[in-house]
């Protein structure tokens, strides 16, 4: 008897210490970050009337714990096709709203195509879901074929469309993560507005250029709602095409973000306070944390959104409309 409960107390004594243990893993600081892989490989000239400037940005969202693992993951795509004409006029509206792959959802329309059954955002969260708990090396190391579909069986099962930037993404996610305030167990959240606005016909000798404009926004949030951590960027993609409706862009080039870009973005030169796109960005970022989203609507901007506030124009002077509706939209998802 006396053996039994000797048992049933070095039994309980185990389960509470490693519930213990899981509860202050959950409270360890974690590293945030975002990683972007953006092609324009599927852009194409004019045929039959229309050419498309096609532009697919994967983005990554993580948080990693102190041995460089993932805790967590989440997994959106823009992609933003911008038609054009055999004179080199834009006939996609300058004004239309493009939906992620996640918002779309099921109007995506994999699922009728996929041999699994499966929509492109359920694949995609399988996969981010298969990552978690994967280093950098356990991730690079996934087994695809040459069309970088994923081919070992564990991962088969749930996700069959092409993953290599999906890896490519995630590994950007985790080389860029950085202590920035959150925790183990903070909801994790990825935004991205995209718009073509700055888009522009060809004319005579001069180029047209679809340009996607997307912004990406990565948050944390505690149990209260409350903003841990954020992350900001942007991919300002650019398709050149003539008067004839003939590609002119190299569509190998490797696409940064402004991030990546960093000096060489060049807006230190023309800013007011001396500051770079990239450190604006990480100052608005830093300026969320210990807001909730509702919060965000109350900064104050000018008629073309800039900051007035004193407390923020030191430091950020772009104009951040997009940067408050990407922080929102990341924050509204956090899971």
């Amino acid at each position: 008897m006396k053996r039994i409960l000797a048992l049933a107390a070095a039994t309980i004594l185990a389960a509470t210490f490693v519930s213990g243990c899981k509860k202050e893993d959950s409270q360890a600081d974690v590293k945030t970050g975002l990683g972007v892989v953006t092609t324009i490989s599927k852009s194409t000239d004019v045929k039959e009337g229309t050419g498309v400037a096609q532009v697919d940005s994967v983005a990554a969202a993580v948080t990693v714990d102190k041995d460089g693992r993932i805790v967590k993951c989440v997994i959106d795509s823009a992609q933003t096709r911008i038609n054009f004409d055999a004179t080199g006029k834009i006939t996609t509206p300058l004004d239309t709203g493009f939906k992620t792959k996640n918002e779309l959802g099921a109007e995506y329309g994999m699922k009728k195509a996929s041999g699994i059954g499966k929509e492109w955002n359920e694949q995609a969260a399988a996969f981010a879901k298969y990552v978690e708990g994967k280093t950098a090396n356990e991730i690079a190391a996934i087994a695809v074929d040459e069309s970088k579909h994923p081919t070992g069986a564990d991962l088969t099962a749930s996700v069959t469309m092409s993953v290599g930037d999906h890896i490519e993404a995630v590994k950007k996610a985790i080389d860029n993560a950085k202590n920035l305030g959150a925790k183990g167990s903070d909801k994790l959240g990825l935004g991205i507005v995209t718009t073509i606005g700055n888009s522009k016909d060809a004319s005579g000798t001069e180029n047209g250029v679809a340009q996607a404009y997307s912004t990406y926004a990565v948050t944390t949030a505690d149990k209260d709602g409350k903003i841990t951590s954020s992350v900001i960027d942007a991919s300002q993609t650019n398709v050149n095409f003539d008067a004839t409706g003939k590609i002119k862009s190299d569509l190998n080039a490797v696409q940064k973000t402004k991030n990546e870009l960093g000096d060489a973005y060049n807006m230190k030169k023309v800013s007011g306070i001396g500051k770079e796109w990239n450190e604006q960005a990480a100052a608005f970022a830093k300026y969320v944390v210990g807001k909730k989203a509702g919060e965000l609507d109350s900064i104050a901007v000018d008629d073309a959104g800039h900051p007035t506030g004193s407390d923020l124009k030191s430091s950020v002077t772009v104009a951040i409309g997009d940067f408050i509706n990407v922080v929102k939209k990341a924050a509204a998802g956090a899971k």
